[in-house]
């Protein structure tokens, strides 16, 4: 019985290590090579050999395994980049919240403020990083000499910051004279200031929605008398309350109903009210933009959002995953002992079990795998069998809990990009 055991277990290791060899094979000869992180430089050897099906895409959703790391970030801004020059995307959307969206679009379309002060506008606190501002520069630089239908425009589709959205309605309802009574004011108010409490059984949105939806009408019936010169500045505070009603409901239904699924209709409007040409370039975790489903969501009857798109939006969306190898992370560690902070954490060699132990065994630094390609060559076996890939979130990463989740790459991506060592981001904005 041992050695029918062994025989077994040699066997499984013997198919394993043929499957990774066969893969870092293919991926030496069919990968495409990205010269270098350097968010400035062009995508040459991408663009002569460009995937058909992202050649084809409208929609470009790009992830990323941390929020943490600067090549995933200059990475991402070198394909933006490259997407606004060669396919004509103008509308940049990301994690992130609707009030980030006002100071940034007047920031990159001229106005006034500086790169030091720009990152304030992020309710999200990863954003709040050079490699990210340096990209809303390149905007700024883009659009200045651009109509305004030519300019480049930032959105958010998260859910999870409202702030200030309730100075917004009121300052409309001021301005206008519009009848909507303190009383429903004073709702928009406490739906701002409620905080989401997970796990905890509430009636909160079942209440106070009726009353956002009460307030929706009233604009609506007010919205007819607008003209053209201020509907604009009406529609962008209807979309607010939209947002507002969406957090709302989250703050109720956090389980059940989850963000993914709000960040999916909000970018889904974007795309449809706001992008002239239906493109778009989307910032966001790989746990997002995959066409799948979240590694935490496995227990829950949830999609997350790349999964909408993919339904949506078919073949013109197309998600990008990062991977990576080594490098330095960061995670927020709490024990008794001392207070809660962040720290670095140093990966010197991938984990065992997962996809990068062997991509990182692959020629090239840094490299894009068009999955559609992979599938139909001699890796198909090793993207197609589930393996682990690390998954951190707003937490950072420790590697005291579980950050591995097994995964498919070739249901998860259409596009993979393989970085063998990353680093962190620059968080001081005023060093050059």
């Amino acid at each position: 019985m041992r050695i029918f055991i062994s025989a077994i277990v040699y066997f499984i290791l013997f198919h394993t290590y043929a499957q990774n060899e066969k893969a870092v094979t293919w991926i030496n000869e069919n990968a495409i090579k990205i010269e270098d992180a350097n968010p400035d430089t062009n995508l040459t050897i991408f663009n002569n050999d460009i995937p058909e099906k992202f050649a084809n895409a409208k929609i470009f959703g790009f992830g990323e395994t941390t929020h943490q790391g600067k090549e995933f970030f200059d990475i991402k801004a070198k394909f933006f980049k490259y997407l606004v020059e060669k396919q004509g995307v103008k509308v940049f959307i990301i994690e992130d919240s609707y009030t980030a969206e006002a100071g940034i679009n007047e920031w990159i379309s001229g106005g006034k403020g500086n790169t030091e002060t720009i990152a304030n506008n992020f309710s999200i606190g990863f954003w709040y990083c050079k490699e990210v501002v340096n990209l809303l520069e390149w905007m700024r630089n883009y659009n200045l000499d651009k109509s305004k239908d030519e300019q480049i425009r930032f959105y958010g589709m998260d859910i999870q910051n409202v702030k200030k959205i309730n100075q917004e309605i009121r300052s409309l309802v001021k301005k206008y004279d519009i009848p909507v009574s303190e009383e429903l004011l004073l709702v928009v108010d406490r739906c701002v200031e409620k905080k989401v409490e997970y796990g905890v059984s509430t009636d909160w949105a079942e209440i106070q929605i009726p009353k956002l939806n009460e307030i929706e009408g009233i604009l609506l019936d007010f919205r007819k008398g607008m003209t053209d010169e201020n509907i604009d500045e009406f529609n962008s505070t209807m979309r607010a309350l939209s947002y507002l009603s969406q957090y709302t409901d989250y703050v109720q239904n956090n389980y059940t109903q989850d963000r993914d699924l709000k960040m999916f209709e909000n970018a889904k409007w974007i795309i449809e009210n706001k992008s002239k040409n239906s493109k778009a370039f989307i910032w966001s975790h790989n746990e997002h933009i995959n066409n799948k489903k979240a590694g935490n969501y496995n227990t829950r009857n949830i999609y997350n959002f790349g999964r909408h798109m993919k339904e949506y939006y078919k073949n013109d969306y197309y998600s990008v995953g990062f991977d990576f190898g080594t490098g330095t992370q960061a995670g927020y560690f709490s024990n008794n002992d001392e207070k809660p902070s962040w720290k670095k954490v140093e990966l010197n060699e991938p984990f065992a079990k997962t996809y990068a132990k062997t991509l990182i065994e692959a020629k090239g630094e840094i490299y894009f795998i068009d999955m559609s390609k992979a599938l139909d060559g001699n890796s198909s076996d090793f993207f197609k069998k589930k393996s682990k890939q690390i998954v951190a979130g707003g937490g950072g990463f420790n590697p005291k809990k579980n950050y591995l989740y097994e995964k498919k790459f070739s249901e998860m991506f259409d596009g993979l990009i393989f970085i063998k060592n990353i680093t962190l981001p620059t968080n001081n904005l005023i060093s050059k």
